[in-house]
């Protein structure tokens, strides 16, 4: 061993380093950072002299700098979009984030739609106690509640300031309880179903118009602290699976 100090690069020795072009040298950097432990029991440590150590230092800072020029395969670019039901990730037409917030509530949707699949009207009003709410109530709700994300995200209202022809149609249904035990009965599956497609279809309208940037904004004022308009989204999809365990919980329990 010298007295110089030492750099790790596989078995090539000082030589190597100093007439390697500069693309070489940064995939050799790129090797070493993203699979450390390619060659981790074959690192030698390679001394060099002073003079070469400058000349080293001054290769690899260029060297260095094209690591902010050259692309990362791999690591820079986004998954291509990719529609299938089971993929989540990017969709064609959509900002690469947006189009995956989309392809989890589309995922989701998917589950819920198979929960109530064939159920009659009867079934659909069955009210397991005075606590609960039905499967029909509660699909209106995943309807109410992706209405009020529209206006509150896609117009900027405030949480609460709705149109009265939105409060009237979806506000009763955002609430549930003793109200819409009341109320909420007396429609076939295929009321609610197309309510939930007539909002989802403006959903995805407003999401093509909108990109990543959008969708990271923060809401500094929300009412769970400082949340981003991917959060509130992300919130619309968890809600249904949330919904989604109740109503197969109450489909068991109702009558054939």
């Amino acid at each position: 061993m010298g007295t110089g100090s030492s750099i790790y690069s596989g078995q090539i020795d000082h030589a190597d380093l100093l007439t390697v072009n500069y693309r070489s040298f940064v995939a050799r950097i790129l090797d070493f950072l993203y699979f450390p432990d390619r060659n981790i029991n074959h690192l030698k440590p390679i001394t060099m002299s002073s003079p070469s150590r400058r000349q080293f230092i001054r290769s690899t800072s260029i060297g260095t700098g094209l690591l902010g020029v050259l692309p990362l395969s791999g690591f820079a670019s986004e998954p291509p979009a990719d529609d299938r039901p089971n993929v989540i990730g990017p969709r064609e037409g959509f900002s690469p984030q947006v189009g995956t917030v989309l392809s989890m509530m589309t995922w989701m949707r998917g589950a819920v739609l198979s929960s109530v699949r064939n159920l009659t009207m009867e079934q659909l009003d069955y009210l397991h106690d005075d606590k609960s709410n039905t499967i029909g109530s509660m699909l209106f709700h995943l309807a109410a509640t992706e209405r009020f994300y529209q206006i509150h995200t896609f117009e900027g209202k405030k949480w609460g300031d709705w149109a009265k022809a939105d409060n009237d149609r979806f506000g009763i249904a955002m609430e549930l309880g003793e109200e819409a035990r009341k109320v909420i009965k007396g429609h076939d599956l295929k009321f609610y179903l197309d309510t939930l497609t007539e909002v989802r279809d403006h959903t995805i309208a407003e999401f093509k118009k909108r990109d990543d940037q959008w969708l990271m904004s923060v809401d500094e004022k929300w009412f769970w602290g400082p949340t981003n308009n991917y959060c509130k989204w992300f919130h619309v999809c968890e809600h249904e699976s949330n919904h989604n365990g109740q109503m197969k919980w109450i489909r068991g329990r109702v009558r054939k």
